[in-house]
């Protein structure tokens, strides 16, 4: 289990964006700074995408694949409270919901303009590049437009858990993203008790999974996709844990051992 330190850590990697990269620190909006090694990877992943003739779901999987191994790098993002926002694509590391940001722009796109606008529209609130429109909050997908999934939690086992948040509130009562507001949102989640071979054989393969948390103001400490495979099914995550810290595939089973229960978002 993770302690409530390093559950803590994570969230605030999950919803805080601090630069690291100084090379990133011209990126505009219209034109984001890609270094070499991103561009040539967003070139062979769009080529992975015009390759799929399938469902979307098809290639979420196969472009999440082509992530494993990369290493987990958190605080990718710029911008905060007291710094402008500024568009990041880098490819060289990622968090768990930079990884997710983008899998479900590659998913959409065929070509770089469409993904850099297909970016946009999932990370931030009507595709405004600003802090306070960032989708801070792995519900904001299911919520704040553009809507990039349905979430189905409530629909897969009578057992699920409906519980009232209020986003963004720390129970001492300060908040994570000073300056913003707090949001009251009902968050339903399945324990992980409940997540039996029944509600599995619900699951889609591509199906984004956040892992819910009791925290105070927090509606998931981690996130990452479901794939169906022959060794069984997976959460796909860039992992901070010190025996990962990369993006690996983690059997399903095995993680929900270590969290309190699931969030599921069904891409549209």
């Amino acid at each position: 289990m993770r302690t409530v330190t390093r559950v803590l850590l994570l969230l605030v990697t999950l919803v805080f964006g601090v630069a690291l990269l100084p090379s990133q620190a011209m990126a505009t909006p219209a034109d984001p700074d890609i270094d070499a090694s991103t561009s040539q990877q967003l070139d062979e992943l769009l080529a992975v995408r015009n390759s799929v003739t399938g469902p979307r779901t098809d290639a979420i999987a196969q472009l999440s694949a082509r992530f494993l191994g990369t290493p987990y790098q958190a605080n990718m993002l710029i911008g905060s409270a007291t710094r402008a926002e500024q568009l990041v694509v880098d490819f060289r590391g990622v968090d768990c919901f930079t990884y997710l940001d983008y899998v479900e722009a590659l998913s959409r796109s065929t070509d770089r303009a469409q993904f850099v606008q297909n970016l946009i529209a999932t990370r931030y609130v009507d595709g405004r590049v600003e802090f306070p429109s960032r989708k801070h909050f792995f519900t904001d997908w299911a919520q704040r437009n553009r809507v990039a999934a349905t979430d189905i939690t409530g629909t897969l086992t009578p057992a699920a858990v409906p519980v009232l948040k209020h986003l963004n509130a720390k129970a001492d009562g300060g908040t994570y993203l000073p300056g913003l507001p707090v949001v009251d949102r009902t968050v339903t989640y399945l324990p992980s008790a409940s997540v039996d071979n029944a509600v599995i054989a619900q699951l889609h393969t591509g199906d984004y999974l956040g892992a819910y948390t009791d925290e105070a103001g927090l509606d998931v400490s981690h996130v990452g996709i479901f794939i169906s495979t022959p060794n069984g099914p997976m959460f796909r995550n860039a992992s901070s844990l010190s025996a990962n810290n990369q993006v690996v595939d983690t059997p399903l089973t095995q993680y929900l051992n270590t969290v309190p229960g699931l969030v599921v978002l069904r891409p549209n």
